[in-house]
């Protein structure tokens, strides 16, 4: 409603009912099952970085000689790790069973951000601060790579449209596991460096990566948890723990190596099946 000043005589419009403004939030902007495990992958990543400073670095600055309390706290970080993938393997599911609020993608894009990225690249720069072998400053260059490689994957998942079943591109998990995996295998330090260089390019390649549905979502869920029942046996300095992490993560880097070969051998078939039925279709 308009209402006339008698002094000035400029109409102003009446402030609309203090019911109107105090809407109840909608129904779409509100919480939903898929975003709260969204949100425990946040969680997850931003412990993993709190372990990882508290039990590695800090006592490293401070010349602390007990060795158990940081492979306690690497085991930890990377089980937090491990434990954020799980978040993100079940967030999907749920939300293609479940409601999924608008918030929903966005939500998903930062905690992965936060675990997949930062959580894994700050790994790998301790790594460079506490090895012997290592070189600082070439490793925060690596820890970079990594972080940026993820924020470029990310934000190119949520403009590319890829076909149904398909990542363009490693998976943020499954990099950031990868990158975790050559760590902790203790190479030298170019090799090491030269590997986790190259899983970040993974990242933001055009190689494509099936989607983690049915059967393949089961598998990796199991491999999860085996990776985590691997990384307590090393923790806890149990007999062969040490061989049987270092026997899991390289088979994680095995994998991050050979599914690209397979992509890259199935798309090369693909092309030639075409190129031939094209031929085949031109003759008379």
């Amino acid at each position: 409603m308009t209402v006339i000043d008698p002094d000035t005589q400029a109409g102003w419009v009446a402030e609309a009912d203090n019911e109107d403004e105090a809407e109840e939030m909608p129904l779409s902007l509100r919480l939903s099952i898929a975003d709260t495990l969204t949100l425990g992958n946040a969680t997850c990543g931003f412990m993993a970085v709190y372990f990882t400073t508290t039990g590695i670095l800090i006592p490293h600055l401070t010349g602390s000689q007990e060795t158990g309390m940081a492979r306690h706290s690497a085991a930890t970080a990377v089980i937090l790790m491990l434990l954020a993938a799980i978040f993100d393997l079940c967030d999907g599911l749920v939300a293609r069973r479940l409601r999924s609020s608008p918030m929903g993608a966005e939500l998903d894009n930062l905690s992965d951000l936060i675990s997949f990225g930062l959580a894994p690249a700050y790994f790998v720069l301790v790594y460079g601060m506490v090895a012997d072998d290592a070189h600082q400053n070439v490793s925060a260059v690596a820890a970079i790579a990594v972080l940026l490689a993820v924020v470029l994957r990310l934000a190119r998942f949520s403009c590319v449209t890829m076909k149904d079943g398909m990542f363009q591109g490693m998976p943020s998990p499954f990099g950031a596991l990868t990158v975790v995996s050559i760590v902790l295998l203790e190479l030298p330090f170019i090799p090491t460096l030269l590997a986790i260089v190259g899983t970040a390019w993974l990242m933001v390649s055009r190689v494509e990566y099936p989607k983690p549905r049915g059967v393949l979502a089961v598998a990796m869920l199991g491999w999860i948890v085996s990776a985590m029942g691997l990384l307590a046996a090393w923790a806890f300095d149990a007999p062969g723990g040490q061989l049987l992490l270092q026997t899991g993560c390289a088979l994680q880097v095995v994998l991050g190596a050979v599914i690209p070969l397979f992509a890259t051998a199935r798309r090369v078939n693909t092309f030639r099946d075409n190129r031939r039925e094209a031929r085949a279709a031109q003759l008379p």
